[in-house]
């Protein structure tokens, strides 16, 4: 059941992006689509089989596009809602938070993202003991703008719940990711 309800949460933030209004986009509330997959990066003993597509998408409510300078862009995070499953029955989390972006040139850039996570993970599995449902998430990329529009990431994911709960393994992901920018 879990793995249904993360896997209509992906659906859902596809579609929502899809079906989103001209007008909407033109008013760059939504600022952004990203597809992606990734692999689990844990250690041997906490490893996850598999791959894990994901979807995020990226809200600009502090007008972020239009920041100028590098401190601007810190003072303006865009707000990230997005969700990563497991196609092996591992841990499948939903994520939001706020993602700060700088450019580096005029096609590199980078993001940090940070926020919170619900997931899925059993403590009884033989995967990463988590040790709660709601953990922290953190996230770093490097980006290729290839157009306007179209732009690739590197990508690099954690959550875990900093020590709060009894177990904390963690869970992390490297991989990459495709995004329409509106």
């Amino acid at each position: 059941m879990k793995k249904a309800f993360f896997g209509s949460v992906i659906g859902t933030i596809i579609a929502t992006s899809a079906m989103s209004s001209s007008a909407f986009a033109q008013e760059h509330l939504l600022d952004e689509v990203r597809i992606g997959v990734s692999g689990s990066i844990q250690a041997k003993s906490t490893f996850e089989p598999g791959a894990f597509p994901s979807a995020t998408v990226f809200f600009d409510p502090f007008d972020q596009r239009h920041a100028q300078s590098f401190l601007d862009h810190m003072l303006r995070p865009r707000v990230h809602l997005g969700a990563i499953v497991s196609t092996a029955g591992e841990a499948s989390q939903v994520y939001a938070g706020f993602t700060w972006t700088a450019p580096l040139t005029d096609k590199f850039f980078i993001d940090l993202g940070f926020g919170g996570a619900i997931n899925n993970v059993d403590d009884d599995n033989d995967g990463p003991q988590v040790g709660c449902s709601v953990l922290f998430h953190e996230s770093a990329a490097l980006g290729y703008n290839i157009t306007e529009n179209w732009r690739v990431l590197a990508t690099i994911e954690h959550s875990s719940n900093a020590d709060l709960c009894d177990d904390n393994d963690g869970l992390s992901y490297a991989g990459i990711s495709v995004g329409y920018k509106f």
